[in-house]
């Protein structure tokens, strides 16, 4: 008996008119990105009416040591080619510090690697690492100073801080929330956000990065900071959706979530 007679594909469908397929790879114990990703994306549709799909693939990585996140990276393109294979038309590689510790612009042949390995499984598609997208939306936002939240021990918050800087801008302020299970930092309520980021030291501070962690939640909070300190907030997960928009042409119309995905990036002058 055929594939056909069974009714089973051998290739992915054809994707409908007015939607986008995203592929995402995640860190095994990663419960948030495929939570506030899709959420965004929703509001998206809702003022758009364009339809966006999800489809992951994992590494694993369940504590948040240096040793884990190099094996992840390992791992990165095995899941580049397994989640192309949906015919996905951007993939988001939703690790930021699995990225970082491999060292300064290590978002960029992190990037390279993805692409060619989705190409060479027959289904090229743009790829956007989280890492990269933070720095490089920062950048664009003209951020030259800057101020950080992240959930890893310190050793990890100094790899980002100096990530960080290495791409040109200055950490003014960085806290650590000095958690390292990865479900647990998926547990930490985003309503103790706003408090957090009162008590960081922001004078010169042109943007606040009110989570540097795909896993740490952080949706529910950034409009309130952002109202309220009157800087512009970034998430890892924010810059990230604004990236795959870029990637696929789309303008961002994304409600209560911060100024970059109401309104973009300022108009160049």
């Amino acid at each position: 008996m055929t594939i056909e007679a069974l009714g089973c594909e051998d290739s992915p469908s054809p994707k409908p008119a007015g939607s986008s397929r995203v592929g995402l790879i995640v860190p095994s114990s990663n419960t948030t990105m495929e939570t506030e990703l899709p959420e965004l994306f929703a509001r998206q549709s809702a003022a758009t009416g364009h339809r966006y799909t999800f489809h992951s693939a994992r590494a694993a990585m369940k504590r948040v040591t240096k040793a884990e996140l190099d094996a992840m990276v390992d791992k990165a393109a095995d899941c580049a080619v397994a989640v192309s294979d949906a015919d996905v038309d951007v993939i988001a590689y939703a690790c930021l510090v699995a990225v970082m510790a491999q060292g300064p612009g290590a978002h960029v042949g992190s990037e390279k690697v993805l692409t060619e390995a989705a190409e060479g499984n027959g289904h090229p598609a743009a790829v956007v690492s989280s890492a990269g997208a933070l720095v490089r939306t920062l950048r664009a936002l003209g951020a030259g100073r800057v101020a950080i939240v992240t959930p890893y021990m310190q050793a990890l918050t100094q790899t980002v801080r100096e990530y960080i800087e290495g791409e040109g801008m200055e950490v003014v302020d960085a806290v650590s929330l000095e958690v390292d299970d990865n479900l647990a930092v998926g547990r930490l309520d985003p309503s103790q956000l706003p408090d957090i980021a009162r008590g960081l030291r922001r004078e010169g501070a042109e943007a606040l990065v009110l989570s540097a962690c795909v896993q740490m939640p952080s949706l529910a909070a950034v409009q309130q900071v952002e109202d309220e300190l009157g800087l512009p907030v970034v998430t890892a997960a924010t810059a990230t959706t604004f990236e795959v928009l870029q990637a696929l042409g789309h303008r961002p119309a994304i409600a209560g979530a911060g100024r970059l995905l109401s309104a973009g990036l300022p108009a160049a002058t």
